[in-house]
Parts: C-alpha cells; structure tokens; sequence
C-alpha cells in the first residue's frame, strides 16, 4: 500500500482516481492515434512526419488539431523519414561549351512550363546500379517527366526529356516556347545532343555553376524527397524492372496525394487545376 512507503493519501482519493472515467483529451487521443495507425497502413504515408500527416488527415475529412497529431505520433515513437546526404552523380565535361545559368538560383514562375529543373540519381540493386532521371516543373512542383536505366549517358536524360514533353502534350501543351530548362554542369546535360533536343523544342537551356549544388537546389530537394519516401524504405531492390515500377507508383502518387509546403500545403496537380480553372476563367467565351 502506498502508506506503507510514506505516502500519505486518503482511500478515498485513491478509489476516486482509480474509478475516474478516462478524461476528453485520452478518449480523442486515442481516437486519433487510430486514425495516424489506419494511415500508416498505406504505402508513402507511413513516411509522413506530424506535419503531413495532420495535412493527410485534414485531407481525408478529419477535424484534428496539428498539437494533438504531434502529441500522439511523439507517445507512440512514430517519425516522419529522415533525408539522407545527397550524392552528386553528374560530372562536367570541361569540354562541352554550357549554356548561360538563367535561373541565378531564383527557382520560381508564374505558370507552368516556365522554368523546368531536372536531375537524375542512382539506386543501388541486386543486379547493378539503376540511374532514375527527373524533369520537374518548378510552378507546381509536378514530376512532368521521369525515366529508369542502367546507364549514366545522355540517351536517359534525353528519355526523360522526351517524356516531359510527351507528357505536356497530352494535357494539349504543344508550345513550350520560353520555357527554361534548368540543370547542372553534368556532362550529360551540357551534351550536343541533349541542347540540340532543347533547342527543337523550342527550350531555352540553362547550366548551373560547377560543383555548386545550390545552382539546382530544387531538383535535389525532389530527388531527396525520392530517396527518402521510396527508395531508402522499400529496398532492397533486385533490378531495372523492380525500380521502374515502384517509381511509377511513387510519382503518381507525389503529382496527386502528396501535399507540398512551398506550394500551400497543396498537390501538384491541384496547382495545376486551379492555374488552369482561373485562366479558363479571364478567357471571354465565343
């Protein structure tokens, strides 16, 4: 018994405190850390710090507070993923003449298809190393373009730009006339072939400065966010195939569920929608 280590007490505060129904605050606690636990279920949302999450289950309909998501994520040990160092894996060729840096590490733009960055990284599998290359669009944050190989050339870059390209097409983009493609040094990107390509496009190239990441800060902060959420967690992985269509899977869900602090807490493709509602808007009908 408790007196019987000093401590004074009545019995009947003892049966009280022992007898008191749960208080407001445990019964929604507890009603919340089923939630955060039922979202953890899904595949990326697992990775979601406070932060996210609480976007995450605003999202889903649920009234709840930010500090009650902190609160009950810090008692249950559940962390958001932490970035690792990011891995340069361009290199410049001193022999490729570069195209002027027009961004001046000024990432942003008034409409899509105005400034694109874009980069690419390597995962590591069973059967060799795996280069994923990306082209984002800086206005919406939107992965426009990606693409998977088993080499570090300038036919992956191209690829990806390729698929940018395409992609933007099949939304009704056929003009990409003063966009700006934005990169780094890296000898893959400062190719005749990939300027050449930009060029036909009607793509403005721009090179970052040699050895200064800050030159293509967005495009790493994207591929950090890849490696953190995908790659990282769900290895290892066994080959080519197995990254591609788990990259699929990891886009599609970047571009429409994930929410992005620099765009409003918003997705890239509601960005994208309402950019494009209120420019429908301000065109006069007939």
């Amino acid at each position: 018994m408790l007196c019987e280590h000093g401590v004074k007490i009545a019995p009947s505060t003892y049966y009280e405190a022992r007898d008191r129904a749960p208080s407001a605050r445990t019964l929604r606690d507890a009603q919340v850390g089923e939630l955060i636990r039922s979202a953890r279920q899904q595949r990326f949302v697992t990775r979601f710090g406070a932060r996210k999450m609480w976007l995450h289950l605003r999202r889903q309909g649920h009234d709840v507070a930010r500090c009650t998501v902190e609160r009950v994520m810090a008692a249950n040990g559940w962390q958001g993923a932490l970035r690792g160092k990011q891995v340069r894996t361009t290199i410049a060729d001193p022999r490729d003449a570069r195209a002027a840096d027009l961004v001046q590490r000024d990432f942003t733009a008034s409409a899509p298809n105005r400034l694109w960055v874009a980069d690419f990284t390597y995962v590591a599998t069973w059967s060799g190393t795996v280069y994923v290359a990306f082209v984002i669009d800086v206005y919406s944050r939107m992965i426009v373009g990606w693409r998977a190989a088993t080499s570090m050339s300038t036919q992956l870059v191209l690829d990806t730009l390729e698929h940018a390209i395409w992609s933007r097409r099949q939304h009704g983009v056929d003009d990409l006339t003063g966009l700006v493609h934005h990169t780094d040094a890296g000898s893959q990107y400062t190719s005749f072939a990939f300027t050449t390509r930009l060029i036909d496009a009607g793509v403005d190239p721009s090179v970052g400065s040699v050895g200064d990441a800050y030159d293509n800060a967005m495009a790493e902060s994207q591929i950090g966010a890849y490696k953190t959420e995908l790659i990282r967690p769900d290895g290892p992985w066994r080959d080519v195939e197995h990254v591609e269509l788990d990259t699929l899977q990891w886009v599609h869900w970047f571009n429409h569920d994930r929410p992005h602090e620099s765009i409003d807490d918003l997705t890239p493709i509601e960005v994208e929608s309402a950019h494009y509602a209120a420019r429908n808007r301000l065109i006069p009908s007939g």
